[in-house]
């Protein structure tokens, strides 16, 4: 048994999505001290913060005014992911709803420079499709002015310096998106396209350059198979050369992406970061004012943990607030300052009175997939272990675009001090590694990805550490449509599955996922009218007579993205075969569970589970 019961790791606090109030005293952020994440603030470092929201259901994210006391912040209700956007007076404490169109998501835009106005994106009109959105800050509800009807997935990344346009990107999929530019001073607002294209080309975390004529981005156009920062003059003709005009490299991507960058559009200070095998490189600098693609740099600051994100500018980027994790250092904000790179930690959330120094850490390892492939993971064994007889959880990520990263888990200490290990595959398919690495699990290529789960678990197999009968499956949304595909698959590797809002059936899971959801994701899987005999060939739900192991239904009710039918049918189907299954469906959650009460019931039946069956 392990030092502190599963209720205690779950109330490990986490400190993240800092913005700066438009004086820079008061620094926001998002902070799950009451079970789901709400707003506080701090007006100096690891003071004593203010609560400033007070409701059940989570805070997604909130930004000041530029120019006044006020902070807009998004809530969904009960998972829905129905976002609205709400008015807070920092001064009053008054909460405004903005939007109070609880049907319709709400994808914010930001600010105008002036604070007067602010852009969303929403599917008020239609469901399946997001128009773009400009409403004044006094204003409500119906009051906000449709500027564009879009026919597709858009959202919005910010104003141009002289809040006449609007920067608009459309993705298709996750690795293909274009940009266009919105002039609100037309008589009828057209989008300008920037970024023609033909095939699959990234177009992310785009900004204004300070004097408007140009973006900063990250794109792989061209031959590139990583993501590189670039320069896309407005003023000159696209696809012409470097020498001419066009898209200009500032920043090669090299063997890792450049994931993103965070711009000042005033100063032209800006923060970039690289994601090398998971582990986050920050460069800091200021752009010359007289060459777009050439820059200073300042020293790099030391980050705590490893893993760093949501860089915020205080009004003079003098400084900027970021949120750092690491394996053993749960989640933190900080504020770094970008001449000297010094770093102070503002925030303070706590460990539930765990002791930091007993969180273990992680090794980063490669795994020789059937086909000679190389798929990278983290593996973190726990301290007190004797050989041949450590159980092993492999937990799976979703996506499939994203990337397991060794960031801060209080599920994943938790059971390393109940004596498992912990494998964390990055099999084909995950983001992080190149887009050819990245496209190798697309449609029918899809059972490759589970083929990279078997050579794990038979890595693992060898490990002196192990016990090879105790090894467990465990993943949530599209890892746990991996779980379930690795026990119908592979059914003599496990000991047991936990699915987490997973994908039983693609054809129900397409036919019932958001509208707006639909097309993005048959990019990746499928498509209904084209691959709908080979989805239901690799569906588990199709070959559940395989599953030979314990299984644990976790799911949300008003899950938008995996409706609950997967999680009832592939629970109903595996009972039937006399599997020993359990289920838990929670009707206030959505895609995974956000409330405190919620998580302790989930993991301390899970942890029930594995104790009766591992």
């Amino acid at each position: 048994m392990g030092s502190y019961e599963i209720e205690r790791y779950l109330n490990i606090r986490s400190a993240y999505g800092a913005s700066f109030s438009p004086d820079g005293e008061c620094l926001s952020f998002l902070m799950n001290t009451t079970g789901t994440g709400q707003l506080w603030t701090l007006e100096e470092p690891r003071a004593w913060p203010e609560q400033r929201t007070f409701y059940d259901e989570r805070v997604t994210f909130a930004s000041w005014s530029p120019e006044r006391p006020e902070v807009v912040f998004g809530m969904d209700e009960g998972g829905n992911e129905r976002a609205q956007l709400f008015k807070l007076d920092a001064d009053t404490g008054e909460i405004t709803n903005l939007t109070a169109k609880p049907d319709a998501k709400h994808r914010w835009g930001g600010w105008s420079h002036d604070g007067e106005r602010f852009a969303f994106a929403s599917n008020r009109r239609d469901e399946s499709v997001f128009d773009i959105y400009v409403q004044d800050r006094t204003e409500t509800g119906d009051e906000a002015t449709l500027v564009y009807e879009g026919d597709g997935w858009l959202s919005l990344s910010g104003w141009s310096p002289d809040d006449s346009r609007l920067l608009v990107s459309q993705a298709y999929s996750n690795f293909d998106q274009d940009l266009y530019v919105l002039d609100l001073e037309a008589e009828e607002p057209e989008l300008e396209h920037l970024t023609p294209h033909e095939g699959n080309v990234r177009y992310q975390s785009a900004s204004w350059a300070p004097d408007g004529t140009g973006l900063y981005l990250v794109t792989d156009e061209g031959d590139a198979d990583t993501l590189y920062l670039a320069y896309l003059d407005l003023e000159r003709e696209s696809g012409s050369d470097s020498k001419t005009g066009g898209l200009e490299t500032v920043v090669e991507g090299g063997e890792w992406n450049v994931d993103g960058i965070a711009l000042d559009d005033e100063t032209g200070r800006f923060v970039y970061s690289r994601n090398v095998e998971g582990y986050t490189e920050l460069t800091v600098g200021e752009f010359d004012a007289n060459d777009p693609t050439a820059f200073e740099t300042f020293p790099e600051p030391d980050l705590l943990g490893g893993i760093a994100g949501g860089v915020s500018f205080d009004p003079d980027a003098e400084r900027f607030a970021l949120s750092t994790s690491g394996d053993t250092v749960n989640t933190n904000v900080f504020v770094v300052d970008i001449e000297t790179g010094e770093t102070e930690r503002w925030t303070d959330a706590p460990t539930a009175g765990i002791p930091r120094e007993t969180f273990d850490a992680s090794d980063l390892v490669h795994v020789e997939s059937f086909d000679g492939l190389e798929v990278p993971g983290f593996l973190t064994l726990p301290d007190d272990r004797e050989e041949g007889t450590t159980p092993v959880i492999v937990d799976i990520h979703g996506g499939p675009e994203s990337q397991r990263r060794p960031s801060f888990s209080s599920v994943k200490q938790y059971f390393l001090d109940r004596g498992y290990a912990y494998f964390e595959p990055n099999v084909r398919g995950s983001a992080g590694y190149g887009a050819e690495y990245a496209a190798l699990d697309d449609v029918e290529k899809r059972m490759d990805s589970v083929a990279d789960i078997e050579a794990c678990v038979e890595w693992l197999q060898d490990h002196p550490a192990v016990d090879s009968d105790r090894i467990v499956a465990k993943g949530g949304s599209y890892g746990g449509f991996m779980v379930l595909a690795s026990l119908t698959e592979y059914p003599d590797l496990w000991a047991a599955g936990i699915d987490v809002v997973g994908i039983a059936n693609f054809v129900t899971f397409l036919e019932n996922t958001g509208d707006w959801r639909r097309e993005l994701r048959e990019a990746e899987y499928g498509s209904l009218a084209e691959d709908r005999e080979f989805l239901e060939k690799i569906s588990p739900i199709n070959n559940v007579e395989h599953i030979d192991s314990p299984l644990f239904v976790l799911h949300g009710e008003n899950d938008p993205r995996v409706p609950v039918g997967e999680a009832e049918q592939i629970a109903e189907q595996a009972a039937e075969q006399g599997v020993p299954v359990r289920t838990l469906i929670f009707d206030d959650e959505g895609h995974g569970f956000s409330k405190l009460e919620n998580r302790i019931e989930a993991y301390t039946e899970i942890v029930d589970f594995l104790d009766e069956h591992v």
